[in-house]
């Protein structure tokens, strides 16, 4: 990075967790050497005294928004023009905000266009995007976090919200991790600049999106897998039942194998195959109020604690991306081997192409024959003939399905599913020709989710999310099944409900294929 920031600009975009990232990424590189970025940060951080002091670190504040301010957009053109000319680093959140669920968010394209048409009119040969990890065992933040996700409001950020923050700084943490992508080349991206273009920072440019969105998915290939990441994962993968130390070494231990065989990063040895680094993970999630441990019986078992489970899926959902494409791969496999499929091997890439539709507000795909590639590669980590065995029909689709290893569609996909459905059947029961209030649809949601869990009819705690609940809304109304007036509303809502359940009757299958390998029915 040095060396190319010699050469070139480099704008850094990281992750966005916490409110340490920015001194996180700062102290990382003042003790390599490179100079301090100038970073764009929200005009919400702008209270005394606390803006007086961050502008003299290099951050400048920006407005939310200013769309309609012709003044502002050009002394802000003006200004990324003379940093990217004098080749002076620049840093902002990609994500805009802070990820209230663990998940890296959707890019943000404002201050990217700012820069992109910068480079096009010629202000330097090339710019390097750095897509930046800041990853944390654990984070002072997610109470808060949990707290927006059940219908609370948001703290403004104060001097007195400033004290409490670093009043909690006080408790143990853990471990900061940072992890640079591959910088992406402007020059490589888009082709030479254009000097004599005319000014025009388009939001909306298709390379420009592409752009942020490869930044995005660099991001995620780097994002390190943490102990407290796979303990959530297995811990909220038990339907709430505890587990003792053993229980959850034997409930990693296909995670951990998974996670070697793919090479996937983490953050050091996670030493979850032994007695002493379960406890030591599961110990620093009980200091923090995550887990609970009942001890006096024959032995500890351990447990995500009562309305904890939000604050769990957090960290749990921080690396949930490297399982994904198996979760699909699973789900697409049980449809294929159904009753009355005529061609199982179409089925099961039809079915696969639907999931990805149906998540992709959710998640980072790649384009549709990038993902094709992912979903072979993954399916052959268990079965190197696997086209074959699928085109041999349900019995040999069920055989190969049984070698999953591990299974995942019950822990990575079903908390987002119940969600959905939540907002399918709130959307069913709507009369087609209401008018449509979204906050007040969303309260609704809250109240529904709460509702089918106390009934079992989500299982998921974590389910009753409002910004799950927010996607699978926005998901809706990219079918135009929101507004009122829409042709054949009520039935296309119907389906869309009956289509959310059908995966989730899958995603059941899936559990039970768990119980089994559980009580050793299945290996």
């Amino acid at each position: 990075l040095a060396a190319l920031g010699q050469r070139h600009p480099l704008v850094f975009l990281p992750t966005h967790k916490s409110m340490l990232d920015s001194l996180v990424l700062k102290y990382a590189l003042y003790e390599n050497g490179l100079p301090p970025n100038h970073t764009a940060g929200g005009i919400n951080m702008n209270f005394f005294p606390m803006g007086g002091l961050m502008r003299r670190t290099g951050i400048f504040f920006i407005r939310r928004s200013f769309k309609d301010n012709e003044v502002y957009k050009f002394v802000l053109r003006q200004y990324v023009d003379y940093l990217i000319e004098k080749r002076f680093p620049l840093e902002w959140y990609i994500e805009g905000t802070r990820s209230r669920s663990g998940k890296l968010m959707p890019p943000r394209f404002g201050l990217l266009a700012y820069v992109v048409d910068a480079y096009r009119r010629g202000k330097s040969e090339d710019v390097l995007l750095v897509p930046v990890s800041v990853a944390y065992d654990q984070i002072q933040d997610v109470a808060g976090y949990a707290a927006e996700e059940r219908g609370g409001r948001k703290r403004p950020e104060s001097f007195g919200w400033f004290l409490r923050f670093v009043r909690a700084l006080r408790r143990r943490y853990g471990e900061i991790y940072i992890r640079f992508g591959e910088p992406l080349s402007l020059a490589r991206a888009l082709g030479p600049p254009d000097p004599g273009a005319e000014p025009d920072p388009n939001e909306q440019s298709l390379a420009l999106q592409k752009l942020a969105f490869e930044v995005s998915a660099r991001i995620n290939r780097v994002t390190p897998i943490t102990a407290t990441s796979l303990v959530t994962m297995a811990l909220l993968g038990t339907s709430s039942r505890a587990l003792s130390v053993e229980e959850t070494i034997a409930s990693l231990r296909n995670l951990l194998d998974y996670v070697r065989r793919r090479d996937l990063p983490t953050a050091g040895a996670l030493d979850l195959d032994t007695p002493e680094g379960v406890r030591r993970a599961l110990d620093a999630l009980i200091e923090n109020g995550v887990v609970t441990c009942f001890a006096e019986g024959p032995e500890a078992v351990y447990a995500i604690g009562a309305e904890k489970h939000l604050i769990a899926s957090y960290y749990r959902n921080t690396v949930i991306h490297f399982f994904v494409n198996g979760a699909i791969a699973e789900l697409a496999l049980l449809r294929a081997a159904e009753d009355g499929v005529a061609d199982p091997a179409g089925e099961f890439w039809d079915e696969a192409m639907r999931l990805r539709d149906l998540l992709k507000f959710e998640f980072f795909f790649a384009d549709k024959e990038a993902f094709r590639e992912e979903l072979r590669a993954e399916v052959r980590i268990h079965e190197a003939d696997w086209e074959r065995r699928v085109a041999e029909g349900p019995a040999a689709i069920q055989a190969l399905l049984r070698r999953f290893r591990p299974f995942s569609a019950h822990r990575v996909l079903r908390p987002f599913l119940e969600a959905y459905r939540v907002v399918a059947d709130a959307l069913a029961r709507r009369p087609p020709d209401a008018a449509f209030q979204e906050d007040e649809f969303l309260r609704g949601c809250l109240a529904l989710g709460r509702q089918y869990l106390l009934q079992r009819r989500i299982r998921n705690a974590e389910s009753v999310s409002q910004g799950l609940f927010a996607t699978a809304l926005r998901l809706a109304r990219n079918r135009s099944l929101v507004d009122p007036g829409a042709p054949d509303l009520a039935e296309r809502r119907r389906a869309f409900a009956e289509e959310v359940r059908r995966v989730i009757r899958r995603i059941d299958a899936i559990d039970a294929l768990v119980a089994a390998r559980h009580a050793g029915l299945i290996e």
